[in-house]
């Protein structure tokens, strides 16, 4: 039994076209835009922006944007080559079946899991600070955080964190959603997104006017920044780290908003509801990208001008509901606006944790399709057409994330499940070019031919250097998550592979 063995191409094309039996090609290039900024607008632009900013960037958080961009771009090209040639459910993990084996397509399935279904419990963890901002703090401690936090108030009285049931809800609600059908789904993302671009652009319109130059020098975090604490004497930023302040601070907050950018590559996950993949597949995935990455550089323009940068090292004061705490402190007589910023936020939220978990889902039914996971995964609902049991599946495992684990953890292991993910794809495209240089493209990635690939390989080495950016933590708990994934490999994928049984 090979473990790389390739899934023939023909065969991959078949499921594409699968009739009554197959996913509903219900969408159009401008639904599958709307997907992309849908997924792409949200956590990462409201928390992580700040969270680059106070942790690692400064202002220059706006140039890590652009890195991180940047890379996407490249990895964003080689997605459009093959969403547009193999016009599947599956995303990464089915172009990697068909270019470098079944061994590393599971492996990228699994660190698939790490960025949709964490991104989805990263967001929802999102959606719950911003809700209890909306609230005033109404929500009690205990009740909005995991049972890993924990503060200590002014009284000196401590709090500790149980279960996070706002995020438990909403996951709730979207799921349902989904499982009712994709269309609608989309009609409603289509809607939600309307809203919070218009509110992200209304910030930036009105918030460019209360910049403060000085915010932005120095626009660099200088070397030798003392450590910051909080009341308790605990380190909450350091900056003595290579990735922590200066030129390598800015890489280094590319990593940390780099989840900002999972969106467009989750279009690619519905290229087999697409009504014609072949011509707006690349629209979605780059036509997103591209409205995106504007927004985002005039956002963190604004945001890093209005608020200084070391307003968002501490949660408490700012980083968890930035945005709101920059208008409610320095954009004095809009206050209207900080109310109307978090509600269009915790509707744009729900987007991000739809597509996402939508996402995952079509991962999940092309890899049970394949036999590597139980065919349960696979299993569509008779009326709805949707694969419902995976859906619910995946509610309970983003749940106990979203309910029990902090959102900062799941957030950088989905920035790491994004990057290993990127560069396989980019791999993948020069493997595929070298190999079949004969297959119909109808999209083609410009400077990738087999002997000089320049994208590609520029798009692997960006997403590679961001990887080594994550902090070490971050680093281990993937490798292990990806130890656990051989593990179920090689004790039931294997043995259940449709493709090694036909051998």
């Amino acid at each position: 039994m090979s473990l790389f063995i390739k899934k023939p191409l023909e065969q991959l094309l078949a499921q594409a076209d699968e009739g009554e039996k197959g996913l509903k090609r219900t969408l159009g290039a401008g639904n599958l835009v709307a997907l992309g900024i849908g997924a792409i607008i949200g956590a990462g632009l409201f928390v992580r922006t700040a969270a680059a900013a106070g942790q690692a960037a400064g202002p220059a958080v706006t140039i890590s944007f652009i890195v991180a961009a940047v890379g996407c771009a490249f990895a964003g090209l080689c997605y459009a080559e093959f969403a547009s040639m193999i016009p599947v459910a599956g995303s990464a993990y089915a172009y990697s079946y068909v270019t470098m084996g079944e061994l590393t397509a599971w492996i990228i399935g699994w660190a698939l899991i790490m960025e949709y279904a964490l991104g989805a419990a990263t967001v929802s963890i999102a959606w719950s600070e911003y809700l209890n901002k909306l609230l005033g703090g109404g929500i009690p401690y205990e009740w909005c955080h995991s049972p890993f936090e924990s503060y200590t108030d002014s009284l000196g009285v401590l709090h500790q964190g149980l279960v996070n049931l706002p995020a438990l809800v909403i996951l709730l609600a979207l799921t349902m959603l989904l499982i009712k059908g994709t269309q609608e789904s989309a009609m409603f993302n289509a809607v939600i997104v309307f809203i919070k671009v218009a509110i992200v652009l209304l910030f930036i319109a009105i918030g460019w006017q209360f910049i403060n130059p000085a915010n932005h020098t120095p626009y660099l975090i200088p070397e030798g920044t003392a450590p910051v604490v909080d009341q308790a004497g605990k380190v909450i930023a350091d900056y003595s780290g290579v990735f922590k302040h200066g030129w390598g601070g800015v890489l280094g907050g590319a990593a940390i908003v780099f989840f900002a950018f999972i969106g467009f590559d989750a279009v690619s996950t519905a290229a087999q509801e697409a009504k014609n993949p072949k011509r707006d597949m690349p629209i979605g995935i780059l036509g997103s990208l591209l409205v995106c990455t504007i927004l985002y550089v005039l956002f963190g323009h604004v945001l890093t001008g209005v608020a200084n940068w070391q307003d968002f090292v501490d949660p408490e004061k700012g980083r968890e509901a930035s945005v709101a705490y920059a208008i409610s402190t320095y954009m004095h007589g809009y206050d209207w606006l900080a109310t109307a910023v978090t509600v269009a936020i915790l509707a744009g939220f729900s987007s991000v944790i739809l597509v996402m978990l939508m996402g995952q889902s079509r991962v999940f039914y092309t890899m049970s399709k394949d036999g590597l996971i139980p065919s349960i995964f696979s299993d569509l609902h008779p009326k709805f057409k949707t694969p419902y049991k995976a859906n619910w599946i995946l509610f309970i495992f983003v749940g106990l994330f979203s309910g029990f684990v902090p959102g900062h953890v799941a957030g950088d292991l989905t920035s790491f499940g994004t990057l290993f993910a990127f560069v396989l794809v980019s791999i993948g495209v020069w493997i595929l070019r070298f190999k079949s240089p004969n297959i119909e493209r109808p999209f083609k990635s410009p400077l990738s031919s087999p002997y000089f690939p320049l994208v590609p390989i520029l798009g692997a080495l960006i997403c590679l250097g961001m990887i080594i950016a994550l902090d070490r933590q971050t680093l281990t708990v993937a490798f292990v998550w990806m130890a656990v994934g051989l593990v179920v490999y090689f004790g039931y994928s294997k043995h259940h592979s449709k493709l090694q049984q036909k051998k």
